[in-house]
């Protein structure tokens, strides 16, 4: 393989395509397992019939506290943990802690992979450290079939129905080519690899989660904003054996409330966090460096939080805020998803530009906005936190595009611009200069 950067421009796998990895990797298997063995015994024959190295596939089975003995053969590691209920998570980082390969590749143990799927599934985790990668898991019924009967032949007959709405979002969004801070929903735990590297720097799987569900979206979202690139790779096919989520017992709206009101606690981007409530984290917040006049201040935090109820205003510790308002606070600013650095005074008297820049930032090649006012004088800088990290792990931003634009809608204000205008909504950018 040529000499490439570590790093791809936003989330642009795809000019990796037809790149393979020399050398190949470690790859480290981890098949997360409860009570199910003759479905763990054909996960396990389909991954030595692998067409990937032998020599650089390690299987572990990590084991949720089955009752009896787990059966594993010779070759296949075996870790275990006491049953205190349903823990997916704590289980997959424990297989992780006994493994030692540089891809990560996590399978359920009622989920077993054609004989292409390791080598499609990490080659770009291999290239690139920031992957995630997700294959395509199919439905059949194998009851009553060998463990060792051959994938895809012995599904023939047997396929049942895949989501749709899976499927949609792949083909709509270009296998996860133009994905977005909503995207994380796409990606699934029981198919799914990325290098040792990122799990370890995200923290692994949130061990909090102790029911069905949610726990593989809540990673994905915090490698995202670490600056993850999504991809799915529709040729790595894994089949799990029974319907789909949807179509199983217990997959009622209870069940799925339970994941929502997980998860909003967790997600705040729109979409995905409460409408009203604020969330845990923030995921804008606006840092006012400058010390403006009370009524300049009044009108840059209020015509802010106008446009973005949910975002932390962030001000100097010498600076009092304009009112009470938890939204308003000193110190550090907060990690959220978007940062907005003001440089001075301003006001923000149509959202809407704005509001839309803030969505889409970092979606795409584009990470770093200079906002300037038609004069060219600036007006302050937007930086997501995607574009942040990558900058710190590389050294260079060169993993996401930096632009600069005129703002549209928002405006520069003076020491004494009128309130009484702002407040009463009929005073344009000229009652504020």
């Amino acid at each position: 393989m040529t000499a490439r950067e570590p790093w791809v421009v936003g989330n642009t796998w795809d000019t990796l395509d037809g790149v393979v990895p020399d050398p190949l990797p470690r790859v480290s298997v981890i098949v997360a397992h409860f009570d199910q063995p003759a479905e763990l015994a054909r996960t396990l024959h389909a991954l030595a019939a692998q067409d990937y190295p032998t020599e650089l596939v390690e299987v572990i089975v990590a084991d949720d506290g089955s009752p009896g003995e787990v059966r594993t053969p010779p070759g296949v590691g075996l870790v275990r943990q006491d049953d205190r209920g349903f823990r997916l998570s704590a289980v997959r980082n424990l297989g992780v802690r006994a493994s030692t390969g540089d891809v990560l590749c996590f399978l359920d143990a009622d989920t077993a992979p054609e004989p292409g799927y390791l080598r499609a599934l990490t080659r770009l985790p291999a290239l690139l450290a920031e992957a995630v990668t997700v294959g395509r898991r199919r439905h059949a019924d194998f009851a009553g079939l060998p463990p060792d009967a051959p994938l895809p032949a012995a599904t023939a007959g047997r396929e049942l129905t895949d989501p749709a709405w899976l499927r949609d979002a792949y083909a709509h969004s270009g296998n996860l080519r133009d994905a977005d801070d909503r995207s994380y929903r796409f990606v699934i735990g029981a198919v799914l690899a990325c290098s040792r590297r990122l799990f370890d720097e995200v923290g692994g799987f949130d061990e909090s989660f102790t029911a069905y569900g949610g726990e593989d979206w809540e990673f994905a979202h915090r490698a995202w904003q670490a600056g993850a690139v999504f991809a799915h790779v529709p040729d790595a096919v894994a089949w799990h054996d029974g319907p789909e989520w949807s179509a199983r017992d217990g997959s009622g709206t209870a069940r799925a409330n339970a994941q929502s009101l997980r998860l909003a606690r967790d997600i705040p981007v729109r979409g995905s966090a409460p409408r009203g409530l604020l969330p845990t984290a923030p995921d804008i917040a606006v840092h006012l460096s400058a010390s403006p006049s009370a009524a300049a201040l009044f009108l840059t935090v209020d015509s802010v939080l106008a446009a973005f109820p949910q975002a932390r205003v962030v001000l100097g510790d010498d600076v009092d805020p304009p009112l009470a308002d938890p939204r308003v606070i000193s110190g550090d600013v907060p990690d959220a998803r978007v940062v907005l650095h003001l440089e001075r005074a301003l006001v923000i008297t149509d959202p809407a530009w704005i509001i839309d820049l803030v969505d889409r930032l970092a979606t795409g090649e584009v990470g770093t906005v200079h906002l300037t006012d038609p004069a060219g004088s600036p007006l302050g800088v937007l930086r997501s936190r995607r574009a942040t990290r990558r900058a710190q792990r590389w050294g260079t931003e060169a993993g996401f595009r930096v632009a600069s634009v005129v703002a549209s809608g928002v405006s520069a204000v003076g020491d004494e611009p009128r309130i009484e205008a702002w407040v009463g909504g009929w005073g344009g950018p000229a009652s504020f200069q």
